[in-house]
């Protein structure tokens, strides 16, 4: 799954002097389910979009009336999920991060890792699903089984695209295989708190 995640670097990117639709948030290195996250469109447009997807035909009028778990969509079963089928086949995005936090051990006493790219590129690519709702725009991270590079850490895992994915999923591909080889690599962090943020989060737990 994905719970936590720092927001990219942007330097050097094609994003870093797009017009976004709303102002620049400043980087966070804690970013909750619920705050406002970039997203890239098929059409290349850089917005953000709130990180809890909630479908377009949901008739409520406040975000927190709708009760259902969907910041994680799952790949094997979106497609057919009320909730992210219509965003599957008319909602794909990109979601940048330069990486992701998961957690291992008892409770009460649990270890959080930070994940980012094994390679050259700084920053991942997130496989994700947008729906209008209303006039707010949200969005959902895609997930799947872990591949090797993770697993001891947890079952799952963000959908990671590379290059050529990025453009497949944008094109509406079905395949529930895409990310499965993404390069990733982790270490063990300082445990934080909920509203703690900084670089330093990400920084390697020596103790």
């Amino acid at each position: 799954m994905c719970g936590r995640f720092v927001d990219p670097n942007l330097r050097g990117t094609e994003l870093e002097h797009s017009e976004l639709k709303i102002d620049p948030i400043a980087r966070r290195f804690n970013v909750k389910p619920t705050q406002p996250v970039l997203t890239m469109g098929a059409d290349g447009i850089a917005e953000y979009a709130r990180w809890w997807l909630i479908p377009s035909w949901f008739k409520g009028n406040d975000p927190r009336e709708w009760k259902a778990t969907t910041f994680n969509a799952r790949i094997e079963d979106a497609a057919s999920k009320p909730s992210f089928r219509g965003a599957w086949k008319y909602g794909r995005c990109l979601i940048p991060a330069a990486g992701y936090y998961e957690w291992t051990g008892g409770k009460g006493n649990k270890q959080p890792h930070f994940i980012r790219s094994a390679g050259n590129e700084e920053n991942l690519w997130f496989a994700g699903l947008k729906s209008l709702w209303h006039d707010l725009l949200t969005c959902t991270i895609v997930t799947r089984a872990a591949n090797d590079c993770v697993a001891e850490l947890h079952g799952r895992m963000p959908v990671v695209l590379n290059a050529s994915e990025r453009e497949a999923w944008l094109a509406g591909i079905p395949d529930p295989d895409i990310g499965a080889g993404a390069r990733l690599t982790y270490h063990p962090v300082a445990r934080f708190g909920i509203k703690d943020d900084g670089p330093e989060l990400i920084e390697t737990d020596e103790a």
